[in-house]
């Protein structure tokens, strides 16, 4: 039964482009590995630049992020809405960044070229900050599933998130782990990427806060599928539990490795961990593991439902987790636009800024002044019979 529980969270901290109007021509792109959607910009048609890793091994979440993002701009584009005091339509120019930081500044650097109106994306924390500089410098909207609380840390205008922050998710994480599941030893590794590292940070000093006692961090790469060096660590002394900040390519290994050394530690990871593809890869030794996720389970928001059903039509599948956040944002950007009937960066920037929509992902998505989501909910899952099962829902307030 899924039980609602109180966290109190502290939220951390951490562009003009000609209006982003294309008068002519076709708006395509094509990344440097090779990977491209290309959509045909006739008249004066409203860009909106897209980026995430679309080819790798974190082209799941990329994919899974940009249907959500396409969801909403054919839905616009039905709508018939007018924007500058003309029909809109909306275009979405798709760039693969592969997750890495050089690649995501060049896509940067084309969106300006391109005369966006705004940035959906990047998905990635080591992309969207270097690539943060770039839309700040040039005044276009940026709205990011980045979770690194140093993205609102740098003071921009321009930066706004579709998910909650690493301080956020880390601070319920790490005291819902003590404070409510009894932990008292832990274990932490991290990725070293600026995801996986900051959300280990935020939930080391909120579990210490909590009374645990850390062991020595331990540290692996975004590329690895080997751990037994780093999991021997605590084979001799296992932690209550082991929290991993990283993504499902190596949590699944990872947790693989744990049962065939015999270490029985609870395993407990972010949102990149909470997707399919972990239990695919994982298949039995996935059985109770716990990942958190932004957000209540869709089947307990007033649209969850309808959203479900429209994605499946749409692409014959079941949602994953990022196309949610993806639609809310972009929504978010258009109906900035249409309050402010003008895609131009300086004049509907204000109206992003002060978004308070009910949205799929929250009846109260809302952003403060930092560009951070206001609205704070993080719900556990757990492995069960080869399903992600909701556990417990912590919502902002106070325990």
């Amino acid at each position: 039964m899924m039980k609602m529980m109180a966290v109190s969270i502290m939220a951390m901290a951490v562009l003009a482009a000609c209006g982003g109007q294309q008068s002519s021509g076709t708006a395509a792109s094509s990344s440097g590995s090779g990977a491209s959607t290309t959509a045909s910009a006739d008249g004066k048609d409203i860009i909106i630049g897209f980026s995430a890793p679309l080819t790798g091994p974190q082209s799941h979440y990329g994919e899974d992020y940009k249907e959500g993002v396409q969801m909403a701009i054919e839905e616009a584009n039905a709508q018939n809405l007018t924007i500058n005091g003309a029909p809109a339509k909306f275009v979405l120019m798709a760039e693969d960044d592969a997750a890495d930081p050089k690649q995501a500044t060049q896509v940067a650097e084309r969106f300006v070229d391109k005369g966006v109106s705004g940035v959906i994306g990047h998905f990635n924390s080591g992309t969207t900050i270097p690539a943060s500089k770039i839309y700040e410098e040039n005044n276009i909207p940026n709205v990011s599933m980045a979770t690194s609380p140093v993205l609102t840390q740098q003071g921009f205008k321009t930066v706004f998130r579709s998910m909650t922050s690493d301080s956020q998710q880390g601070l319920v994480l790490g005291t819902y782990a003590v404070k409510k599941l009894g932990y008292k030893t832990v274990g932490i590794i991290d990725d070293r990427t600026a995801y996986g590292q900051g959300l280990a940070d935020e939930f080391e000093k909120s579990a210490k806060a909590a009374g645990a006692t850390i062991l020595p961090r331990q540290y692996t790469n975004d590329k690895a599928t080997e751990f037994q060096s780093v999991l021997t660590t605590f084979k001799d002394n296992a932690p209550d539990v082991i929290f991993y900040g990283g993504a499902d390519p190596q949590a699944a290994p990872m947790v693989v490795q744990m049962k065939r050394l015999g270490i029985k530690s609870q395993f407990l990871s972010g949102e990149m961990t909470k997707n399919p593809n972990f239990i695919k890869v994982a298949g039995e030794n996935a059985e109770g593991v716990m990942a958190s996720l932004a957000g209540v389970p869709l089947k307990d928001l007033p649209k969850g439902p309808e959203f479900e059903t429209k994605y499946k039509a749409k692409y014959n599948k079941d949602v994953q987790i990022y196309s949610p956040y993806g639609y809310d944002g972009t929504w978010a950007m258009i109906n900035a636009m249409k309050e402010a009937n003008s895609s131009k960066p300086a004049d509907y920037l204000p109206k992003l800024a002060a978004t308070n929509m009910a949205g799929i992902t929250s009846n109260n998505f809302a952003y403060d002044d930092k560009g951070d989501l206001k609205d704070v909910a993080i719900t556990v899952y757990k492995v069960e019979k080869g399903q992600w099962v909701p556990v417990e829902s912590l919502t902002a307030g106070n325990m």
